[in-house]
């Protein structure tokens, strides 16, 4: 069997094939199909279903070359999964809404549905609860929406606080002053404000008060206005430590919490204040709770396999209890 989709630019199927045609190969391996670019056509070839879906997976691929995406490998194995789903139809859904614009020009969008759940949370909510994988994006989102409400003046400040809670190890005791001792533990954050910013502009903004980055301990007795404020790392809060970052919302303000509940490092007998929170708020007004799964992973493929590997281990065990 063989189907025809037609292509209006070269440019387009330039876009979709990739350098060396390595996206294309990964469409004909995926789905047992063999693809042409013949006299302005992408020919598609191969059993009637396979074809069917190789055809479904280049029309998504073709919707986002519209939209002005380069066509990566993460792209592609993500419309892979969707096409699997029968979700393909959901690539519309990604709309060239930019969150907001780096230091470096770069313009910042979501990339996947999850992701655009997940702004949309964030934009339309008082508090955002985002529960996710690494790699899905959580944080850097967040800290992209803070960075256009603040370039907008719809807030005065923004506040990126984490638990400083260490991963499995005991690092002792660290010299310097405080900022020297929470560095490290806040270095995510940075990462991602330097990105948006630049590293002048955001000194600039931190010396006038504008951005404060603190460990979470130091939230508690104080009420914050006109703020967009990050929870990171929210797993390793305890339950005390949650609703104390929850009451600390003043007027004007957006909170958004952040965590992998798969990745907590807290005393076993510790219940995490973001599952908790999770249970508690689902049915709470202004408050939106997404979850993000490994199809958001934006990082390389590998992440990707090793976050299911993991899923469906822990999925295993839970059965065999």
């Amino acid at each position: 069997m063989e189907q025809r989709i037609s292509i209006e630019r070269m440019e387009q199927a330039v876009n979709i094939f990739g350098s060396f045609d390595e996206n294309v190969r990964l469409i004909e391996t995926e789905f047992h199909v063999m693809v042409a670019n013949r006299e302005g056509e992408l020919r598609v070839s191969g059993e009637p279903e396979d074809t069917i879906l190789g055809c479904k997976a280049l029309q998504a691929l073709l919707t986002l070359s519209n939209r002005g995406e380069p066509i990566t490998e993460q792209n592609v194995r993500y419309v892979i999964g969707l096409v699997r789903a029968g979700q393909e139809d959901k690539i519309a859904e990604l709309t060239q809404d930019v969150i907001c614009i780096s230091s470096k020009g770069r313009p910042i969008k979501p990339k996947t549905i999850g992701q655009k759940r997940y702004v949309d949370s964030i934009l339309h909510n008082t508090v955002t609860i985002g529960v996710g994988p690494a790699g899905t994006g959580k944080t850097y989102l967040a800290v992209a929406a803070a960075v256009a409400a603040f370039r907008e003046r719809k807030i005065n400040r923004i506040i990126l606080t984490r638990p400083a809670v260490e991963a499995g190890e005991r690092l002792g005791f660290l010299p310097g002053d405080l900022q020297s001792k929470v560095d490290p533990y806040l270095r995510p954050l940075y990462d991602a404000l330097f990105d948006m910013l630049g590293a002048e502009t955001y000194q600039k903004y931190l010396e006038r008060g504008n951005i404060e980055v603190a460990p979470l301990a130091y939230m508690r007795g104080r009420t914050l206005d006109d703020s967009f404020i990050i929870l990171d790392e929210a797993q390793n809060t305890s339950c005390e430590q949650m609703k104390m970052f929850l009451t600390r919302m003043g007027f004007g303000s957006k909170m958004v919490i952040t965590g992998d509940a798969t990745q907590i490092d807290l005393p076993a007998d510790k219940m995490s204040g973001l599952k908790q929170a999770v249970r508690v708020l689902h049915d709470v007004e202004g408050i939106g709770i997404c979850e993000l799964n490994d199809q958001d992973v934006v990082r390389h493929v590998m992440v990707q396999r090793i976050i299911r590997a993991y899923q469906d281990y822990e999925d295993a065990r839970n059965k065999k209890r």
